[in-house]
């Protein structure tokens, strides 16, 4: 992911953090609430459970007929009632001094409070929870422990069934809310990443201004600034390309007329070498001076071409970087034509260093601008050949992919190629590997792949046939429709 893209998730996982914190807060208030609410009913359970305790202390009317014989009860209305009520849910017992129950539940069993004020306890009694009150009193037969369980506390119940009513409605309505909040802020920043994803995918020479009307009004300030950020840097591009193209074009008629000069002085040095073959023996000095001469002369020659060449590649450069042909259609190209043309004018070239220069062509139409794919053949072919030893081959081809039938050109050379680790970096301008022969300027596979990203295509460099050399391949992603 982008940093773009890494921003807007951001952003989107900020919102949800922001809305679905408060509907958490706002369940677990909720749970409290639920839990205040049972707490405030189960303090009422307990007030009454303690009011009804001398109820049952005033139902023990007698003392029982034997030493170990349980009290006589007359239960008291209240009692009977609140038993009644809560058959499943409720239980008493009279307890000795020793602890043993005496009348009631056996359950409740247990040594007796050492004070006489009442004490609470919760247990649980074949699954139910019970709210026990327990509290020594005195009564018709004698010191008793009293004790009172309500199996229907409010607390208990709610802490026994949380899961069901509490946990499960608020987690349906996280998972609910975190859709629905999802949902919203995804179409919320719908435009946004409409305008992340329309700046990503320009290209590095598109510097026009975006719409401001497409976006939000909250987005417009910095689509108003991306804007005058675009404008500065492509006056500062403009005029660093016009700068390039006037230096270039400026030098070109010196270079030139530099050129004609020293190769007219050249080929003057040369016909006085041969004159000098013939001379006496006591002119020998001169001689010397002469091919002194000669070998400076083809040293500034060599010199001169470099420049020019240079110069050359600049205006290229500089005519491929202004970006003018994005505004003019493309056109019919016919591929053989450009390469027999451009093969034409590079025999001169393969003829001085013996390089056997080969042209596979077949008739096959792209949709491109013909000067760019013309200066493209050109640089390639002519790094070709700059690298390929003496003797080597070269080929230029064209023609149709076999598998998905798009129009393509070629250049191989069985030179010393390029190692898949620096394919990327001899893209780059003024690049040159390291230990290149030569007097490259590190410029032609830079000019070429700035011409094929104008075909919005890629340079693709891979090993020659038999794994020498290198191969330099250009796919053309539209085709023309048949005349």
């Amino acid at each position: 992911m982008t940093q773009a893209a890494g921003m807007t998730a951001g952003l989107q996982r900020r919102l949800l953090a922001l809305l679905l914190l408060p509907l958490l807060l706002l369940a677990l208030l909720n749970t409290w609430f639920d839990f205040r609410s049972a707490g405030n009913a189960a303090l009422q359970q307990d007030r009454q459970l303690l009011s009804l305790v001398p109820l049952l202390a005033d139902s023990v009317v007698a003392p029982g007929a034997g030493e170990r014989a349980p009290p006589v009860l007359l239960m008291a209305p209240a009692m009977d009632a609140f038993l009644s009520e809560r058959q499943d849910a409720s239980a008493f017992a009279i307890v000795g001094v020793d602890g043993r129950v005496l009348v009631g539940a056996d359950w409740l069993t247990g040594l007796p409070p050492t004070t006489r004020d009442a004490e609470f306890s919760s247990e649980e009694f074949d699954g139910t929870t019970y709210r026990i009150v327990s509290q020594r009193m005195q009564t018709a037969a004698g010191e008793l422990t009293l004790r009172l369980a309500d199996g229907s506390d409010p607390r208990q119940q709610w802490l026994r069934q949380l899961w069901f009513k509490v946990a499960v409605p608020n987690l349906v309505l996280a998972v609910a809310g975190f859709f629905a909040i999802n949902w919203a802020v995804r179409r919320a920043l719908r435009p946004l990443i409409a305008l992340k994803e329309a700046v990503e995918h320009r290209s590095p020479r598109d510097l026009t201004a975006i719409d401001e009307s497409t976006s939000p009004d909250e987005v417009r300030p910095l689509v108003a600034s991306l804007n005058r950020l675009f404008d500065l840097v492509n006056a500062q591009a403009e005029s660093q390309r016009r700068f390039v193209a006037d230096a270039a074009h400026q030098l070109r008629t010196p270079l030139a007329g530099l050129q004609a000069q020293v190769e007219a002085w050249a080929q003057a040095v040369s016909v006085d070498r041969y004159k000098q073959k013939d001379l006496p023996a006591h002119t020998q000095r001169a001689q010397a001076a002469i091919t002194l001469g000669a070998d400076q002369i083809a040293k500034l020659r060599q010199a001169t071409r470099r420049t020019s060449q240079l110069a050359s590649q600049l205006l290229a450069l500089s005519r491929v970087d202004a970006r003018s042909a994005d505004a003019l259609p493309m056109q019919r190209v016919d591929l053989k034509q450009l390469c027999e043309v451009v093969f034409e004018g590079q025999l001169d070239n393969a003829a001085a260093k013996d390089i056997d220069l080969g042209l596979d062509a077949v008739t096959v139409h792209a949709n491109g601008y013909e000067w760019l794919l013309r200066e493209l053949l050109a640089n390639l072919l002519d790094n070709a050949l700059h690298y390929t030893p003496q003797g080597g081959s070269v080929t230029l081809r064209c023609g149709r992919d076999p598998q998905d039938r798009r129009p393509f050109v070629e250049i191989e050379d069985d030179g010393p190629g390029v190692p898949e680790a620096e394919r990327e970096r001899v893209l780059e301008r003024f690049y040159r590997l390291p230990g290149a022969g030569g007097e490259g300027t590190g410029l032609g596979l830079a000019i070429a792949d700035e011409i094929a990203r104008m075909h919005h295509s890629a340079l693709q460099l891979s090993t020659g046939h038999g794994g020498r050399g290198l191969r330099v391949t250009l796919r053309l992603p539209e085709l023309l429709q048949s005349a």
